[in-house]
């Protein structure tokens, strides 16, 4: 009897102790769950890149790979002129001007400056993609040029000049490095370790200074919903007239197609890039 009862009373004691040992284990798990927490996220690393920091030690853009027969978007550069109903061809001086310059792309889309170390990186990356015939353009400054030009317009047509700039698309991704540790470490990545989400583009000059690209006349035909969108855009056209309110109806009309791309509406003649003086 007197043994029964002594073991009756251990196994209580081991029950105690188990249920004494088990919040314990529970806290422990609970605890890196908590930490994770801390970490840096991807918006994080990009918003404090941005701003240069002073929670980070440095920012570095991580090259992955790249296109050096990249072009930019195609941008109007000369205020359109009206030949609009006459039966002959016009001889024009155009006022051609735009600007060239380094732009980083984030994975949303989103451009940004960013801050001293982001551009210190960008801009060391750079100098690896220059080549002989083609200076990288490494700072974020603005490269403009601005000149005459003499186009012929044609009859019953409306024309200006296009221009779209060559440059070297380098994608890669932001790695961000912090003075304290977060989750046990340093280094964060946005937005991912070997993602190339992040474009830096950098413009290209020839060696005298002209900016790389394309530069062409468009003329595109009076009267149809390409020129009245074109007019309409450039404050031409009366916002209330009838054929803006038409060319507001057009749908998947791109106002800056690409060269050879307007359709059968729009005829265009390339110029050599030496009609653009060195900057």
């Amino acid at each position: 009897m007197t043994r029964a009862g002594r073991s009756g009373s251990h196994r209580s004691k081991k029950k105690r102790l188990t249920l004494a040992l088990a919040p314990v284990a529970a806290l422990a798990v609970a605890v890196p769950l908590m930490a994770n927490a801390g970490a840096a996220t991807p918006s994080e690393v990009d918003a404090d890149c941005k701003s240069d920091s002073d929670r980070l030690e440095n920012c570095e853009f991580v090259p992955v790979q790249h296109n050096s027969n990249n072009f930019g978007p195609n941008q109007r550069v000369s205020k359109p002129d009206l030949n609009c109903g006459s039966e002959d061809k016009q001889s024009k001086s155009f006022a051609v001007s735009s600007k060239v310059q380094r732009v980083v792309q984030l994975e949303n889309g989103s451009v940004v400056a960013g801050g001293a170390k982001l551009a210190n990186s960008v801009f060391e990356v750079g100098i690896q993609f220059n080549t002989q015939e083609i200076n990288i353009k490494r700072d974020d400054a603005e490269s403009s040029f601005s000149f005459g030009i003499k186009g012929t317009m044609k009859p019953d047509h409306i024309a200006f000049f296009m221009w779209s700039q060559k440059r070297t698309d380098v994608s890669g991704h932001l790695k961000a490095t912090y003075k304290e540790e977060q989750d046990g470490q340093k280094v964060f990545f946005s937005p991912s370790k070997g993602s190339t989400a992040v474009h830096v583009f950098y413009p290209q000059l020839l060696k005298n200074g002209t900016p790389n690209g394309e530069i062409w006349l468009r003329n595109v035909k009076c009267g149809t919903p390409e020129a009245d969108k074109i007019l309409k855009d450039a404050g031409i056209l009366d916002a209330k007239s009838e054929d803006s309110i038409r060319a507001e109806s057009e749908e998947n009309i791109r106002t800056e197609p690409g060269f050879g791309e307007g359709g059968e509406n729009v005829i265009d003649e390339k110029f050599p890039l030496s009609v653009i003086p060195a900057l």
